[in-house]
C-alpha cells in the first residue's frame, strides 16, 4: 500500500520585521525564496526586504482597499497550483492588516494554509509594560468615530491586560480619553520604534501619559499601547459580617 501524498501548502503567512532587519526568520527566508508569488501590503515597502534577502520575486499588491476584488482571482491562481507567500509592511499578516479574508476562503475551498511564527509588535510590549502576561486581550486599533465612546464604556471594567494599536497622531487623544473613562489613576505602558534605534518604552499612569506625549513637538513610529486591567474588589470580612 503507497503511503498518501502529503497535501501542498498554497498559501503561507510569513511575518516580517518590525523594525530590525535581523528578526527576519531562516525559515521565512526560505518560504519566501521557494513560492511562486508574493503578496505584498505595499509592493516598494516589501521589494526592499526582499532586495536586501536577496530575493527576485513576483510581487503583487494586496492590502485593506483591493483585498475584496483581488481574493476571488487569488482563489482561482491557488487552486491552479501556485504558491504564494502573504506579508504584511511589518510584522504578522492579518493582526489588525489584511489577511483574515484570504485565509478564510482557502480553508473553506480546502486549499493548505500555513502559518509561520515571528515578529509581531504587541508581544514585546505586553512583556515590557510588565503588567503580567498570564491573561490579556488584544483590541487591536479602537474604532476611530462610531462606537469609540461605546467600546471604551465597555473596556473600563476589563480586569485583563489590553492592548491597543494607535498611530502617533491619535496617541495623546486616545490616552486623554482613556485617563477620562477608565480614571486617570490606571497604569499603561507607550512602547513606539520596537526593535529600531530609537526604540522607547514609557509607563506611567494614564493621565501622566496623556501630559508627555501632549508635550511633545513630535511623535514618530507605530504605537502600542499597554493598559492594566481593572482591579477587583474582594468584599472584606467585616463586609461579610456585616452582611450577616
Amino acid at each position: 500500500m503507497s503511503d498518501a501524498v502529503a497535501t501542498p501548502t498554497l498559501l503561507y503567512l510569513v511575518p516580517t520585521p518590525i523594525g530590525n532587519l535581523e528578526d527576519i526568520t531562516l525559515r521565512a527566508i526560505r518560504v519566501l525564496g521557494e513560492v511562486d508569488t508574493v503578496l505584498a501590503e505595499d509592493t516598494r515597502t516589501s521589494g526592499r526586504l526582499l532586495q536586501h534577502l536577496g530575493l527576485k520575486k513576483s510581487m503583487l499588491s494586496y492590502h485593506l482597499h483591493n483585498e475584496h476584488q483581488q481574493v476571488q482571482r487569488l482563489l482561482d491562481r491557488l487552486e491552479r497550483g501556485e504558491r504564494m507567500a502573504l506579508v504584511s509592511d511589518a510584522g504578522t499578516p492579518g493582526i489588525s492588516d489584511p489577511g483574515f479574508l484570504l485565509v478564510r476562503e482557502c480553508l473553506a475551498r480546502g486549499l493548505k494554509v500555513e502559518c509561520l511564527p515571528g515578529a509581531t509588535a504587541f508581544v514585546p510590549a505586553l512583556l515590557k509594560s510588565g503588567f503580567g502576561a498570564e491573561r490579556f486581550t488584544f483590541e487591536g486599533f479602537l474604532p476611530v468615530k462610531k462606537g469609540r465612546q461605546t467600546r471604551l464604556q465597555e473596556l473600563a471594567q476589563e480586569t485583563r491586560t489590553m492592548i491597543f494599536y494607535e498611530s502617533p497622531h491619535r496617541i495623546v487623544k486616545t490616552l486623554t480619553q482613556l485617563a477620562e473613562v477608565f480614571g486617570p489613576e490606571r497604569p499603561a505602558s507607550v512602547s513606539r520604534e520596537l526593535t529600531k534605534l530609537f526604540e522607547e518604552t514609557v509607563t506611567n499612569t494614564l493621565a501622566e501619559l496623556a501630559a508627555d506625549f501632549g508635550s511633545r513637538t513630535a511623535i514618530k513610529g507605530e504605537i502600542v499601547l499597554v493598559v492594566q486591567g481593572a482591579k477587583i474588589e474582594k468584599p472584606s470580612k467585616a463586609d461579610k459580617y456585616d452582611e450577616e
